[in-house]
């Protein structure tokens, strides 16, 4: 599986951090401490990207709408059909609204 190689004590403890959080406020506070707007910005970007591909929208339009660039938009589409799941499992709980708030 190709998460082994990001494995580590780092992100365990990264990661145990993002899950410790409890609602929408502690997460912007968060990730407004660890990450430049830029960085949060593009993640976010990244993850509607991928709505919007499973969505069926053509590169142009998420393009247009997002402004993520078509390398962007090939990379989150090749996570969604050769990646992990998480995507797709992350979509559907937030569509789901089985998501922590």
């Amino acid at each position: 599986m190709q998460i082994d190689k990001l494995r580590g004590k780092e992100l365990d403890q990264l990661f145990q951090a993002i899950l410790s959080l409890q609602n929408i406020d502690e997460c912007y506070e968060f990730f407004d401490d660890l990450c430049t707007i830029n960085e949060i910005q593009s993640l976010a970007q990244r993850l509607e990207v991928a709505r919007m591909l499973q969505n069926g929208s053509t590169y142009h339009k998420i393009e247009t709408e997002t402004g993520a660039s078509t390398a962007t938009i090939s990379r989150v589409k090749r996570c969604l059909n050769y990646g992990n799941e998480s995507y797709q499992m992350t979509l559907d709980r937030v569509h789901n609204g089985t998501g922590s708030e």
